[in-house]
């Protein structure tokens, strides 16, 4: 795999009893996202506004690639639940296939 071959990976946390179907189908639908995983629910222990906070939430792995990053971010914060979502981004190197394949499930 060439450094060419490079795939964004973003990861968000949505609460266990929101809709996360919803969202990954509108990030699919609207071609932001060739691909969202979801999760089962986990267990989430964070600082929050000063104390200690214990939920369920859901992980969503959401792929796509980096000419793509900057529109699924405004989406995702769009819609997203949560006053400040989790929206972490890793990179990625992908081969030839699944490149070819995620560049035209985004464009």
């Amino acid at each position: 795999m060439s450094p060419e071959n490079r795939v964004a990976i973003v990861l968000t946390t949505i609460g266990a009893d929101a809709d996360a179907l919803a969202l990954a189908r509108t990030l699919v639908e609207e071609q932001l996202a060739a691909c969202v995983n979801i999760l089962p629910p986990m267990r989430s222990i964070f600082r929050w506004d000063g104390r200690i906070d214990d939920e369920r939430e859901q992980q969503l792995l959401i792929k796509t690639s980096p000419a793509r990053l900057e529109a699924l971010k405004s989406r995702l914060l769009a819609l997203h639940p949560y006053e400040t979502p989790e929206l972490l981004v890793l990179e990625a190197l992908a081969s030839d296939a699944y490149l070819a394949w995620l560049e035209e499930s985004v464009s």
